[in-house]
């Protein structure tokens, strides 16, 4: 029986779908299985495919929000407004503060939910693929930043117990980091010479997976207001960052304007490179 790949994908800022993440699956699902080819029967099924879906965490107080505020009156530029208020929203929410993790840690969870269900799918050494847009980029970094130095005690109780002891939940088998439309490079500011990167892939992937290599690869659109690079960061960011890779996201109607950080889910020259990988590291994982 072969190795399967384990793919989480995690969205980003605003309102979502519980199925947000379909199309790029089907996507992803189908490119990988004419790369695998007739290697083995039914390749697609060899990809395990779920969304972080964290959205709920603050749906209902952001629309409390948006409600009170709209109690002053109308005002200008709605539509930029709103999208706004869920970027800043989400964004500010998601931050701990020192009496209150709510938020920070709900969303965790969510992230811990869905790894615990990969490996009991895919295998609970399974090689880890995170494909993560825009706020989802900095939730995701910050949840193996938190794996990755255990020695903080960064991670909280109610997280803990949804975290299996398998390698993967573990982050321990995380070998490929996709990042789209990445606002990682703002909240660099945070930080002294803006911040230290996760470790991709996991300094441990070796002791699974000897001849798999892994990837950090960051997608964004010159368009994008929200996406940025992130190797010229620092000397560390260059170093553990593949590549920044920028890509015409987007439609007719989207692709030149910041529209275009909407555009990145199934665009050929992100699901494309993304599949071809996902091929090369299941055959270093099947020799």
């Amino acid at each position: 029986m072969s190795q399967k790949i384990a793919v989480a994908i995690i969205h980003g800022i605003g309102k979502q779908d519980p199925n947000f993440a379909d199309g790029m699956a089907r996507e992803l699902k189908d490119r990988f299985a004419r790369e695998i080819g007739n290697e083995i029967k039914g390749p697609a099924s060899d990809l395990v495919i779920l969304p972080v879906y964290w959205a709920p965490v603050l749906q209902g107080a952001e629309e409390e929000l948006w409600k009170r505020m709209k109690r002053a009156g109308e005002f200008g530029f709605t539509t930029l407004r709103r999208f706004l208020v869920d970027f800043a929203a989400d964004a500010v929410a998601y931050q701990p503060t020192p009496t209150d993790r709510r938020i920070y840690d709900g969303i965790h969870e969510k992230f811990a939910e869905i790894l615990n269900r990969l490996a009991a799918q895919a295998g609970q050494k399974a090689p880890l693929c995170v494909i993560a847009h825009s706020l989802g980029s900095v939730i995701a970094s910050n949840y193996f930043y938190d794996l990755q130095h255990p020695e903080r005690s960064l991670i909280a109780r109610n997280v803990k117990r949804r975290i299996g002891n398998t390698p993967l939940e573990r982050g321990k088998t995380f070998a490929l980091f996709y990042t789209l439309g990445s606002p990682i490079a703002i909240w660099s500011l945070r930080y002294d010479n803006f911040g230290v990167p996760i470790a991709v892939p996991s300094p441990e992937l070796s002791k699974y997976y000897p001849n798999l290599e892994g990837e950090w690869v960051n997608f964004y659109d010159e368009d994008d207001v929200i996406g940025y690079p992130l190797k010229t960061l620092n000397a560390a960011y260059r170093k553990v960052i593949k590549a920044d890779r920028q890509i015409n996201a987007g439609g007719l109607l989207s692709s030149w304007n910041p529209a275009s950080h909407l555009g990145y889910w199934t665009d050929n020259d992100v699901t494309k490179p993304i599949a071809q990988e996902l091929a090369r590291t299941w055959r270093a994982v099947n020799p």
